[in-house]
């Protein structure tokens, strides 16, 4: 008699693995490697048995939307006289298919040029507006409460340990960088256009009437080339030093007490970089805070007056800035540029694999209508935003998170495949690629390019004539 009830028990869980296989995969061909598993079971046996099986991706129709293969498992096992039997379903998931241009390390052929935002609208925010919000409605019903705000290195003032090897080898990072590009601005001409920011990296100045200067029009949007500079390359981001991010505010009446320093040294310095002739605060205690306001900061300590080099050229951080850095260097032997183009290569990305690293621990402000940069919790109370309705606003900057693009600009300009062949047209525009300023200019001299660059560059894109672009669809 307990032999039948087991057997009817098998042939109800047979049915119902049948209709949950029918109505997942849709194909009921496969069910008889079912029916051949469940008749190995002989329920006369006085023992524990045990069968799996498994149904492989390729018995599922390829037409199904479940991401999942089946997996059964059926188990008896003899409890004193009684023999319970049950079969177990398993599902496992297929492994994730990637498009050929979407797998992890690999970039697409070609890449589109990056956009132009425009100057009469506010930039758009990196973080999304309703986790912005979301974060300031919970801050809030915490301070409602009288509850702290939990804050984790560097929120609270303290140094992030595992950050400041870092921090040291960005800043090392950026003299090589310096001075790398001065020498090679020796050997490679770069122009730069004098109504506009338009860079170009080649023997002359392009022809692309793209010139958007307050005289383009006469010039039928022709560029006015002249001879540029490492700051044309390397576009130099300034931001205030700050002896202590946490302690009181730059206000626009004592903007003139503060240095400044590029944003990228001074980001180093708050991450744990000591320089003497720019002091910043270690804090022991982390500070306290409730809501928006900081209730305990370790009171205030009296900042150091600003540092001022009487004589610049016998400092020891010259070589963190770009003024004058193509007179302090001398130029390179043509034997050594190709190993100071690579250097120079591995320093830009060293900076910018470093500074995307800090700044995801470090708090960057930059503001939503002009270049300015802040390092810092909060942004400064300087009114010198001249940009886009700066009346409504009484020149004070909007502040929102920076980017890195903000704080480390690549500055893309047109990449030449022919550094030696004739200037670059207007017709041919859609041909050409682009590559950062500084890239293009380690190319030039025999560095290799990184892969993630290339897709910009449409390296594979061959440029026609004149008479053939006419014909291409």
């Amino acid at each position: 008699m307990g032999d039948m009830v087991l057997a009817n028990m098998m042939i109800c869980i047979d049915c119902k693995i049948t209709a949950l296989v029918t109505a997942i995969v849709g194909d009921r061909s496969m069910l008889q490697t079912l029916s051949t598993a469940s008749s190995l079971w002989n329920p006369s046996q006085r023992s524990a048995c045990l069968e799996i099986v498994e149904f492989q991706r390729s018995q599922l129709s390829s037409l199904s939307p479940c991401p999942f293969y089946l997996k059964f498992g059926s188990k008896s096992v003899q409890k004193g006289r009684a023999l319970v039997s049950g079969t177990f379903p398993y599902a496992c998931q297929r492994p994730k298919q990637y498009p050929a241009s979407k797998k992890p390390g690999e970039y697409p052929q070609n890449m589109d040029l990056p956009p132009v935002l425009p100057k009469k609208k506010k930039k758009p925010y990196p973080i999304p507006f309703k986790e912005i919000q979301k974060a300031a409605r919970k801050d809030k019903k915490l301070a409602e409460r009288g509850v702290e705000k939990p804050l984790q290195p560097p929120k609270n003032g303290l140094l992030v340990p595992e950050l400041i090897p870092v921090a040291y080898e960005v800043l090392d990072a950026w003299k090589l960088l310096i001075k790398g590009l001065a020498q090679l601005l020796h050997v490679i001409p770069v122009y730069g256009c004098s109504e506009c920011s338009e860079v170009h990296v080649a023997r002359s100045g392009h022809n692309i009437q793209d010139c958007k200067g307050p005289r383009s029009s006469k010039r039928r949007g022709l560029h006015s080339w002249v001879k540029g500079s490492i700051n044309d390359i390397l576009i130099p981001i300034e931001s205030y030093h700050l002896y202590d991010p946490f302690g009181r505010r730059i206000k626009h009446e004592t903007r003139f007490d503060y240095d400044r320093i590029p944003a990228v040294v001074e980001l180093c310095i708050q991450a744990g970089v000591d320089i003497p002739e720019y002091p910043s605060r270690r804090r022991t205690n982390p500070i306290r805070m409730i809501g928006k306001k900081i209730i305990d900061r370790g009171g205030y300590v009296e900042e150091p007056k600003p540092w001022r080099a009487v004589y610049p050229s016998s400092s020891s951080i010259i070589d963190l800035d770009t003024c004058g850095a193509c007179e302090r260097f001398p130029p390179p032997s043509p034997e050594d540029v190709p190993i100071i183009a690579q250097e120079t290569m591995n320093a830009h990305e060293t900076v910018q694999t470093g500074v995307t690293k800090l700044m995801k621990k470090y708090t960057v402000k930059a503001c939503g209508y002009c270049s300015e940069v802040h390092v810092g919790p909060w942004g400064h109370n300087a009114k010198l935003c001249g940009e886009f309705k700066h009346q409504w606003r009484d020149g004070k900057h909007g502040w929102q998170d920076a980017t890195v693009s903000e704080v480390f600009p690549p500055n893309y300009v047109w990449h030449v495949q022919d550094p030696k062949g004739p200037p670059m047209r207007s017709a041919l525009k859609r041909y050409y690629g682009k590559a950062p300023a500084v890239v293009e200019l380690c190319m030039q001299a025999g560095a290799q390019v990184p892969r993630r660059y290339k897709p910009m560059m449409r390296l594979d894109i061959i440029v026609p004539e004149s008479e053939e672009a006419s014909l291409v669809a």
